[in-house]
């Protein structure tokens, strides 16, 4: 497993939360998985040594529940911003409200942590063997007079892809997250 950190300029991501009233986090998770569509090893998944390839794309993230714990939860991604805005907040409503894991199944699951509570240089996610998928975590983002900055850590099987591939997604991520 690899892990690599980039920090990100999420200015205008922010800008258009307040604009639309959509959730930050909720734009990041769109921008990641509009930029996951743009590199092809993001859509392979090594599985007890088979390689799968898959057509969609979900987004996995970590809702705090109603009784003090946590729970995870794949929504789909969807070109189609408002959809995803809408499905976002019905699933993690739904895990959160019943304490209930949900998950997607034939969709390339990206695994999303964000700990917004406290500023973080770096995540790193220690190899499990179970887990194969990228993930790419996060921490709050840092306000300076002009300028709204996020440093993300992307965790990937090496096997998969390689760090030229891993770059371009995170290059793809801020041009995304510049064009939003």
């Amino acid at each position: 497993m690899v892990t690599l950190v980039k920090t990100l300029d999420v200015t205008h991501l922010l800008r258009v939360s307040r604009r639309t009233g959509i959730k930050f986090t909720i734009l990041l998770c769109w921008c990641i998985g509009k930029a996951a569509g743009k590199v092809d090893e993001f859509s392979l998944l090594l599985e007890n040594d088979k390689l799968y390839r898959f057509d969609r794309f979900a987004i996995n993230v970590i809702v705090d529940n109603c009784k003090g714990g946590i729970n995870s939860c794949d929504v789909p991604y969807s070109d189609d911003l408002q959809q995803f805005n809408k499905d976002y907040l019905r699933i993690t409503s739904q895990a959160a409200k019943n304490c209930e894991n949900l998950y997607v199944e034939g969709s390339m699951i990206l695994g999303t942590s964000a700990m917004i509570q406290t500023e973080l240089d770096c995540i790193v996610n220690q190899y499990s063997g179970i887990f194969n998928n990228p993930f790419i975590a996060w921490g709050k983002y840092r306000k300076s007079f002009f300028k709204t900055t996020l440093p993300v850590s992307l965790h990937f099987h090496h096997v998969l892809m390689d760090g030229g591939q891993a770059t371009r997604f995170l290059e793809e991520l801020q041009q995304e997250i510049k064009t939003l």
